[in-house]
Order: structure tokens, then sequence, then C-alpha cells
């Protein structure tokens, strides 16, 4: 089983390197990175932290919007793409059943995510190490930010093959895919903050808020890098701002949307016909 799915990650991996997705995906990461990491050398000073500090804060807040963008950009082709092109048909008349051939597209992909995460993170934290801006804490909160952007991009990975599965085209799946990327990322969270304002401290607020916010896994993810009580938590504005929230609460979305959407995702493989 293993053998049958890394050969199928080991082809999509040349897909990618083919398709420039490595060096796409890099590539951004790398800049925005950068350009974050020295936007926020002014307000070091003010608030008493490095500028690595900053700089994870302002990441983290670029991953949200980010990875899953390009998460869903790898994966919405990845069955509607090969029904149209007539290569499903082929690759199921070798001995892999459905499930291989989707882990082994989960597979290439994280590879490939986990390249553009690490390097670019990892290359912010070197140039802000370089202009004298980094502690422990802060090194920590980096790498703490490099993993969850993966189980982040893990998450929407899995969407994009639901999408693309339940899709008839690849033109439909690509306009699925940005639909969800905007309700999850713009719409969820302004319909959130319009619940807030219309019940005014009541039982929303203080019940099901948290419990809602941390059931979008970009939220979940933003909530896990920025809230608590570490100099992340004070350079974003979030210290003390989701103590009501229960810790397994975030644990559970943030690792539990990948196998829960790539379950629905194989059911869905299930029904497509090559």
């Amino acid at each position: 089983m293993m053998r049958r799915i890394f050969a199928i990650a080991g082809a999509e991996l040349r897909i990618a390197l083919r398709n420039r997705w490595i060096l796409i995906a890099t590539s951004l990461m790398v800049l925005f990175s950068l350009a974050l990491t020295f936007a926020g050398a002014a307000p070091t000073g003010a608030l008493g932290v490095d500028l690595l500090t900053v700089s994870v804060a302002s990441m983290t807040t670029l991953s949200v919007y980010l990875v899953p963008l390009l998460a869903l950009l790898m994966s919405f082709d990845a069955i509607a793409g090969e029904v149209e092109r007539g290569a499903l048909a082929l690759v199921l008349t070798y001995p892999v059943s459905r499930g291989e051939l989707l882990l082994g597209k989960l597979v290439s992909h994280l590879v490939v995510l986990s390249l553009a995460v690490f390097l670019g993170f990892g290359i912010a934290g070197l140039a802000a190490w370089l202009a004298g801006g980094v502690g422990g804490e802060s090194l920590a909160a980096l790498l703490r930010l490099c993993w969850s952007a993966v189980v982040l991009g893990a998450s929407f990975l899995a969407i994009g093959y639901a999408l693309s599965a339940t899709a008839r085209s690849s033109s439909a799946a690509a306009g699925l895919a940005i639909g969800v990327w905007i309700l999850f990322v713009v719409l969820y969270d302004l319909g959130l903050l319009g619940a807030l304002v219309y019940d005014g401290g009541g039982f929303f607020t203080r019940k099901l808020f948290p419990l809602l916010l941390a059931a979008n896994p970009a939220d979940a993810f933003r909530i896990f890098n920025l809230s608590g009580a570490g100099k992340v938590a004070l350079a974003s504005g979030l210290a003390g701002a989701t103590n009501g929230l229960p810790g397994w609460a975030v644990l559970l979305s943030m690792f539990g949307w990948p196998p829960a959407v790539l379950a629905l995702a194989r059911l869905a493989l299930k029904r497509v016909e090559p």
C-alpha cells in the first residue's frame, strides 16, 4: 500500500515541478515573508519585542490568506482535471485504490506546501536574525507557525479534493474553490462579527462565538498562533482575547478537519466515473 501511495506521490511531484508549483509557491512565501519582516521593524521598540516576534504575528495573518489559497489552487484540479484528460481511467487500470490515489496526491502536495512554508518563513527568520532581532521565544513561535501552517494547508487540500471530485469540470471546481476560500477566509468572520454586534454581549458572544470561531480551520490556526500570554500575542493584540475558549477546541479543529474532509473526498471520488 505505502509503495503505491509513494509512487503516486512521486509522479505528482514531478508534475508539480513541471508546472513550476514549487517555484511559484516558494517565491510567494519568501517575497511576502521578507516584506512583512522588514515592514514590521518599526513597532518593535514601542512593544518591547524583537523583530521576529512582530514578523511572526504578521506572517500568521499572511498565512491565513495565502496558505489556503495555495492549497486550493493546487488541489481543485486533482480529480476533475484527470477525468477531463482521461488520466483517471488510465491510473485506475493499475492495482491502486481511489483512497491510495488521494493519499498519494495529498503527500505530494503537502511536500510542495511544506517546502514553500519552511523556506519562506525560514528565510524571513534568517533575515531577522541577521538584522539582530531574534530571541528564543520568537524562534519557537516561528517553528510553531511553520508546522501549523502545513496543517492548515492540509485542511484546504482535502477540501480542494472534495470539490474536485464533486464538480463536473475543472472550471466548475475552480469556481467552487474560490467560493470556498472567500467563505472561510472572509465571509465567515464577517458573519460572526455581525452576529456579535447584533447580540450585544449576550449568550452568543459569551458561549457560542468562541466555539464557532474555533470551528473554522483558518480561525483555529490564527488563535493557535496569536492567542495566549506570549510576546507574539502581545504583538498581535490578541493576548487574552480567547481565554474562554477551551484549548482542545482549537486543536480538534486544526487536526480534525484534514481527515474528516479527506474521508468526504474519498466518498465523492467513489462516485466519479472515469
